[in-house]
């Protein structure tokens, strides 16, 4: 029943942005971190990532008139737009991208989209932390620097900075858990 009622407020919002374009900042609002979490996964390049977010709204925003709705998820289209994005990208650069690359890039899967709405998760949940908490995962994980290069950073011990991603992982993965159930 949740899920019916889901489905109808997202069409909804589709029918509501297709008629007046301001409307489309709350569909935005409700698939930023979907996106972000495909492409990253896909996108080794941070700065890359986040400009490959942005032209997937762009051209949502753009296209909107022309999307049909068939049941199918909002994120399903725009995880569509996204892969075939990174496919232009990596063609541009000179990068062959095999039959197998492009069919992985363009295949949204029930696992795939899964885990995609996981990692929007985890990133909504990362917001929630408290700010010194926040500020070593995404520098361990985000940014991907060493426990001692973030101690310089933050200005902490080594020690410290291992109890701060401690007590955040820890967090995280409580409320994870907390929002499988």
């Amino acid at each position: 029943m949740k899920a019916l009622k889901k489905e109808a407020d997202e069409r909804l919002l589709i029918e509501a942005a297709q008629k007046d374009p301001a409307c489309f900042a709350e569909l935005y609002e409700l698939n930023f971190e979907r996106v972000y979490a495909y492409v990253v996964r896909r996108v080794s390049n941070r700065a890359e990532t986040e400009d490959l977010t942005a032209e997937v709204f762009h051209q949502a925003l753009a296209n909107l008139k022309r999307f049909e709705w068939r049941g199918i998820p909002f994120a399903a289209w725009l995880f569509r737009i996204a892969a075939n994005l990174i496919a232009d990208r990596w063609q541009r650069s000179g990068r062959e991208v095999s039959d197998e690359e492009r069919l992985e890039l363009a295949e949204a899967s029930g696992s795939a989209i899964e885990e995609v709405e996981r990692r929007a998760t985890l990133f909504r949940l990362v917001d929630t932390l408290p700010d010194e908490q926040k500020r070593v995962v995404v520098l361990r994980f985000v940014e991907q620097k060493s426990i001692k290069e973030v101690a310089r950073e933050v200005r902490k011990t080594e020690g410290a900075v291992k109890q701060l991603q401690f007590r955040a992982l820890s967090s995280l993965r409580a409320r994870l858990e907390g929002a499988d159930a």
